[in-house]
């Protein structure tokens, strides 16, 4: 069976990615002045000019620059796993107050020295399933957070996270025993024999670590530092 590793605790510099949009307008134009023809040149001129059409209005040509490029971790999970809250507490360090549950796409970016790595969350609503694939082409990880109090969503989480991993036989994989602190919740040997982790591979590296948040909460937990540090890590090695 795998072996849960942890990270080293490393200071995190946070910071909102941003792109800096700007507009180039062409304009044409001539610097050279008309040079004087013969009088029938010139009503020649003057007639195929009013057959002329009207010059359009110059388009903009609009142009998006990057500041920087960023290594992406995939957060993906069932409806009501703790996604959302689980990365705000990546960011924030807390949770101070209630979190609205991702409802499409929710994206988190943390800055580590020279290195910017961002998170993106899709939800894990049905209709929002069918987009998770198309996402993994872009990943460095992937992060499948599981209600570990829920197990009768076991085998559902089960199929997807298999389903997703065989887009890619070397993804690094991290998944999230999350709401351990909830009555029911599930051990860390539980979850592994029921999402057959043993199945996944041999050649990715593969991680799972009990997680759990709470509102109020103004420093965050061991566990959640461990593995927001630990998929930090995975990122700085793949680079």
């Amino acid at each position: 069976m795998p072996v849960v590793r942890e990270a080293a605790v490393v200071g995190l510099a946070l910071a909102v990615t941003g792109g800096v949009a700007y507009v180039i307008w062409t304009y044409v134009s001539s610097g050279e002045k008309p040079k004087q023809e013969p009088e029938k040149i010139e009503k020649e001129k003057r007639k195929e000019a009013q057959k002329a059409p009207e010059p359009k209005q110059q388009t903009p040509t609009i142009v998006t620059e990057t500041k920087a490029t960023g290594k992406q971790v995939l957060v993906l999970g069932l409806e009501g796993a703790g996604k959302t809250s689980l990365l705000h507490c990546f960011a924030s360090g807390s949770l101070e107050q209630d979190v609205t549950p991702t409802q499409g796409f929710n994206a988190v970016s943390i800055n580590r020295e020279d290195l910017q790595i961002e998170f993106l969350e899709i939800g894990g609503t049905e209709n929002l399933q069918p987009y998770w694939k198309r996402y993994m082409c872009k990943a460095m990880v992937l992060v499948f957070v599981v209600d570990s109090s829920n197990a009768a969503q076991f085998p559902l989480a089960k199929k997807h996270l298999h389903e997703l991993l065989e887009t890619d036989l070397y993804l690094p994989l991290v998944v999230l025993a999350n709401k351990q602190d909830n009555q029911g919740a599930c051990s860390i040997t539980t979850l592994h024999e029921a999402l057959s982790l043993e199945e996944v591979g041999d050649q990715r590296k593969l991680f799972l670590i009990g997680t759990h948040v709470r509102k109020g909460d103004t420093e965050v937990n061991s566990a959640v530092q461990d593995a927001r540090d630990l998929i930090i890590q995975i990122v700085q090695d793949g680079r």
